[in-house]
């Protein structure tokens, strides 16, 4: 008789919903696999309904075992409760591996509590660098892949950007984009959607907007003047605008009128800025698809467009996607409100065409490269005599 395999127990944590478009199929490859127990941990960061419910829906997302009910608040305030919560519940699950996501607040609080606790850390989207340490993200990117075991990669630039930090080439793997799984698995219902018909939108003949980083959103001049360029846009193709919470508030709280709300059954005119709740996943998909240009500050957004081929202008003065800007679908304009309308009437009147090229292994079977890694990492990890946690100091 033959000794049973092991069962790993693996914990998947989501906070912001981004998150979720990414641990949706890693947790369907490890639900096919016997050898590993998932166990899905939300800490709550993206908490209402249109945050975070509707996406474990259409997602089709298992039940989190563990909700941390973080939510928000500043910075420090979020990745210090993360820590205190993760960190009882990590004591009590005694996880084989921890797989982080991204890089929100809680990324880098749960590789740092697994780090300390002496488990195993797989970052998925390892190696995205912007250059820009007065991003939050760039310093939870830093860190995670800093103290990570397995760093799994989504673009050549995070393998270049890893090998100059000094990660040793054996924890790397360049695995694809795993939310572009989501989007190949998605697109098919996305492109049923009656989004379009319900808003009285004509295909490539409107502009989709998102807009939420604290340097766009939280200083009150500029945000201003980018909703003054934005509103003058508007002036000669229908703008719809799925507001973030963050962006609603600082409308709300500066009293910013020269919008409209979109009220159920009501559908926008010719022209016009038109805001919207956040969109559901396949709603939003299917509004990002057929949109004539989309404006953003989102980094997934600047993936997505790239794989559906939709122009997209990033208003940010860096990306950690490169590879976006190298397939010519995106193109980076900084963050002067004059130079985002001026932008947007050229690509509006050249009806620019992205090429038909996508980035190596955006393919769609990302997650079944990173369940085969994080296997081999776990196997690594029961023979202690051949696996060592040698951490390294990351400079950017």
């Amino acid at each position: 008789m033959t000794r049973a395999a092991r069962r790993y127990r693996v914990v998947v944590v989501v906070a912001a919903r981004p998150n979720m478009m990414k641990a949706a199929p890693i947790l369907a490859e490890m639900a096919k696999c016997p050898l590993l127990e998932a166990l899905l941990v939300h800490t709550g960061q993206h908490y209402d309904y249109l945050m975070s419910r509707v996406f474990f829906e259409q997602l089709h997302l298992p039940e989190p075992v563990c909700n941390l009910e973080v939510g928000g608040g500043t910075h420090h305030t979020q990745t210090g409760e993360v820590i205190k919560r993760f960190g009882e519940y990590v004591q009590q699950a005694r996880p084989d591996c921890v797989v982080v996501l991204g890089d929100v607040n809680a990324t880098a609080a749960c590789a740092l509590v697994a780090a300390k606790e002496h488990i195993p850390v797989v970052h998925v989207e390892s190696g995205l660098r912007s250059g820009d340490r007065t991003m939050p993200e760039e310093i939870n990117r830093i860190v995670t892949d800093s103290i990570s075991d397995l760093l799994l990669v989504t673009e050549r630039s995070g393998l270049e950007n890893l090998r100059r930090e000094g990660i040793p080439s054996d924890r790397i793997v360049m695995t694809g984009n795993v939310m572009i799984d989501s989007l190949v698995r998605m697109l098919p219902l996305a492109e049923r959607s009656d989004v379009l018909a319900r808003l009285g939108l004509q295909n490539r003949r409107y502009v989709l907007l998102t807009l939420h980083r604290p340097s766009n959103v939280d200083e009150e001049r500029h945000f201003l003047e980018t909703m003054d360029a934005v509103a003058t846009l508007a002036a000669t193709v229908p703008v719809i605008f799925p507001v973030h919470p963050r962006t609603g508030q600082q409308l709300s709280e500066l009293g910013f009128r020269r919008f409209t709300a979109l009220a159920e059954g009501m559908q926008p005119g010719p022209v016009g800025l038109w805001t919207m709740p956040p969109a559901p996943y396949l709603e939003f998909v299917a509004l990002m698809n057929s949109a004539a240009l989309v404006l953003t500050d989102s980094g997934g957004v600047q993936e997505e467009t790239t794989f559906l081929r939709v122009p997209c202008l990033t208003f940010r003065e860096n990306t950690e996607r490169p590879v976006t800007v190298e397939m010519g679908s995106n193109r980076l304009i900084g963050s002067d409100p004059g130079r985002l309308l001026r932008e947007s009437l050229a690509a509006l009147a050249e009806e620019r065409k992205p090429g038909t090229a996508t980035p190596p292994l955006w393919d769609g079977q990302a997650a079944g490269r990173i369940v085969t890694a994080i296997l081999a990492l776990l196997e690594a990890a029961s023979r202690p005599a051949t696996f060592s946690r040698g951490f390294t100091v990351a400079q950017s």
